[in-house]
């Protein structure tokens, strides 16, 4: 007997530069308890049925962080498959039009350069993401 395929969610995330260093990222950390406890990520959220990833994305922040924010390009896509679900994430450049982010999802927020974002636990799903950031190959907001 084989064991059913995880089922398959659509992530979107938010490449969000410091309003004061735009070397450095909104990143957060997942709440304690739930799955990938505690580990980091960049802000986001589950794309609903009918909704587009622009819309879901500044859905998101805005419940979970209390800011709005501006969704440009699309900058990279990945499908990580975690014992318990499938997730196809893409980020996004996006940028803080009003707001000072709050932890209201979260358990915590931090702006961090990409060297100093390798020294925390990320969810595997975040991590390609995480590379091309410090290669250098994710660009500017625009």
């Amino acid at each position: 007997m084989t064991a059913a395929a995880p089922r398959t969610v659509r992530v979107v995330a938010a490449l969000i530069p410091g309003p004061l260093d735009a070397q450095r990222f909104l990143v957060q950390q997942r709440l304690p308890g739930g799955s990938r406890a505690l580990l980091w990520e960049f802000p986001g959220g589950k794309v609903e049925s009918g909704e587009t990833d622009e819309a879901a994305l500044a859905r998101e922040c805005r419940e979970e962080l209390d800011v709005e924010l501006a969704v440009g390009r699309r900058l990279s896509q990945v499908r990580h498959v975690y014992p318990d679900l499938t997730v196809e994430l893409v980020l996004y450049a996006a940028r803080l039009v009003s707001g000072e982010p709050k932890p209201l999802g979260a358990h915590a927020l931090a702006f961090q350069s990409p060297e100093e974002m390798r020294a925390l636990p990320f969810c595997e799903a975040d991590i390609p993401f995480l590379d091309e950031l410090v290669a250098g190959r994710l660009g500017p907001f625009d």
